[in-house]
């Protein structure tokens, strides 16, 4: 679910690499860049699973870069702040965001409900 990182050395004309920005994925700590989107920075961490699929709980990855994104839907924030269902291509990577994989229990390497399966 998660192995080598996927970030090219150079590139990327949004992207600032002099500005480096730490947030966690499901309480995993993780750095990206300004101009990062979540799942740009995710990826680049190594992490290629973004959720579960809600009937079987197979494990989702990225599809698409943009709005038409229909697999890495996440939740973003904490407490009463907390945003479910965003893309993750379309969250714009901020020092400090709190995000969350979605349709797994209790993590998203180990999934109870992928019995179903």
């Amino acid at each position: 679910m998660s192995g080598k990182p996927y970030r090219l050395g150079q590139g990327g004309r949004l992207i600032d690499r002099s500005k480096k920005v730490s947030f966690t994925f499901d309480g995993q700590s993780m750095t990206g860049f300004a101009g990062d989107t979540l799942a740009s920075a995710v990826l680049a961490n190594g992490q290629r699973v973004f959720g579960r699929s809600f009937k079987y709980h197979r494990p989702r990855g990225l599809v698409g870069l943009g709005s038409e994104e229909m697999n890495a839907l996440v939740g973003v924030g904490e407490g009463a702040r907390h945003e479910p269902n965003l893309r993750a291509t379309q969250v714009e990577l901020h020092d400090g965001l709190v995000a969350v994989s979605q349709n797994r229990w209790p993590s998203l390497t180990f999934d109870v409900g992928a019995i179903n399966g």
